[in-house]
């Protein structure tokens, strides 16, 4: 049997599994403040977070959608 890396065929992760993957094995968390399901509180903390490591959104659409949700 012939062996091949993973990234050589089978089957592609979704990106779901790999944001799962990600925060299990390496405590890496993955998240868009659009996401459904997160509650409107929690999506301000992650722009709070956000905007503290990395700096202010350049768009308003990316923080501005999460205000009508």
């Amino acid at each position: 049997m012939r062996w091949l890396p993973q990234s050589f065929g089978g089957e592609r992760r979704s990106a779901e599994k790999i944001k799962h993957d990600g925060w299990r094995e390496q405590g890496i968390l993955v998240v868009s403040v659009k996401d459904s399901r997160l509650t409107w509180p929690e999506k301000e903390l992650l722009c709070r977070i956000g905007e503290k490591l990395y700096g202010k959104i350049e768009t308003q659409v990316a923080r501005g959608s999460h205000e009508k949700d």
